[in-house]
């Protein structure tokens, strides 16, 4: 018979010490709501952090929920009778015109510390506005409204989307589930550093073109679905024009020095562009932050007035740099329809049939 095995008193007060530490932080997780002002027509959902994951789930619901670890600003006087304006600790939820607007952290780089990740369901028709200005790993799932998304670091992922949608990433990969596609319904995604995967049904209608600067366009649509032409762009480096000379004796050993010259300069002239690029990027990100502050302060100002103005939006960031250089993929799938752009600098650009069993 084998003796009852005893478990030393600290594996038990580390096991309870574990469950009240889970718990806690589950009470750190606050919820508010709020509700558009006219619930019978889409509303929109304008969000702008700046640092901090961000997830945003369509469902049943008639409101928008907002989960995170922080508390929504308050006019409340608080008992030393002071009123908070604004507050690195707390965002800033508010509703006019059908439109609901957050916002955290734009006063500044790293405002509010490390960021703070929110949890935010609304509506499946919700139109979604996404601004995240540092770093942040954005999702947005099963939602049939329009989608805008602008940030500088951080992964996109796009599940169950059934409308149009404008993705920009400085740092970071997108991917993409589209359910349906319909004309007048565009899709453009846009990455300077990271691959970027595109998942369509197997019998949607699109016209498409896929660039990539430094990686490789792929499919597992066969070729009487998609019916492609592929061109190559080439960069102008007048800095470093590479010129091979062949001197000397030995003719074949100067041929590859020059070749491997020409090629090294190549290279280093395609680094050159892409670190340009990636430089004026985050020099424009920058730049605009005076704008979002500016915005926001616009939007401060107008809560009290009437009604019926309109919500200050938040201001764009700015454009990313144009591409130059690369390979090109131009095409019709399924003979043509809803117009589908995808472009990144550095990194393979995906296009895949979607697992209808997911």
């Amino acid at each position: 018979m084998k003796s009852p095995r005893l478990y030393p008193s600290f594996l038990i007060a580390a096991a309870v010490t574990l469950l009240l530490i889970t718990a806690a932080r589950a009470d750190e997780s606050e919820a508010a709501s709020i509700k558009f002002s006219d619930p019978s027509k889409p509303g929109t959902l304008k969000v702008g952090i700046a640092n901090g994951d961000l997830c945003i789930r369509g469902t049943d619901a008639a409101e928008v929920t907002v989960t995170t670890d922080l508390k929504p600003e308050s006019s409340a006087l608080r008992k030393d009778g002071l009123r908070v304006l604004t507050s690195s600790s707390s965002y800033s939820l508010t509703e006019k015109n059908n439109v609901v607007q957050l916002t955290h952290g734009l006063d500044g780089w790293g405002a509010g510390g490390g960021g703070s990740d929110f949890t935010i369901t609304v509506p499946r028709n919700t139109s979604v506005v996404i601004n995240s200005n540092y770093g942040g790993d954005i999702e947005v799932e099963n939602i049939s409204g329009n989608i805008e998304i602008r940030t500088l670091n951080g992964e996109v992922v796009l599940r169950d989307i059934t409308s149009a949608a404008l993705v920009e990433s400085t740092n970071g990969g997108i991917n993409a589930t589209v359910r349906e596609l319909a004309d007048g319904k565009p899709l453009s995604f846009l990455s300077i550093n990271g691959e970027v995967a595109l998942n369509l049904p197997a019998t949607a209608k699109a016209n498409i073109r896929l660039r990539t600067h430094n990686g490789s366009i792929l499919t597992d649509f066969d070729e009487k679905s998609l019916v492609t032409k592929t061109e190559s762009i080439r960069v102008n480096a007048h800095a470093r024009t590479p010129r091979a000379v062949v001197i000397g004796r030995n003719s074949d050993t100067d041929v590859a020095v020059a070749v491997h010259e020409a090629v090294r300069a190549g290279a280093e002239a395609a680094q050159e562009v892409a670190a340009a690029v990636r430089e004026s990027a985050i020099a424009a990100r920058n730049a605009a932050r005076d704008a979002e502050r500016q915005a926001r302060a616009a939007a401060r100002a107008s809560r009290d007035d009437d009604d019926n103005d309109a919500v200050a939006p938040l201001a764009p960031m700015a454009p990313l740099p144009p591409m130059t250089g690369g390979k090109i993929v131009t095409g019709t799938l399924n003979g043509g329809g809803a117009e589908i752009r995808v472009t990144t600098m550095n990194g393979d650009v995906t296009l895949r049939k979607l697992d209808e069993r997911k």
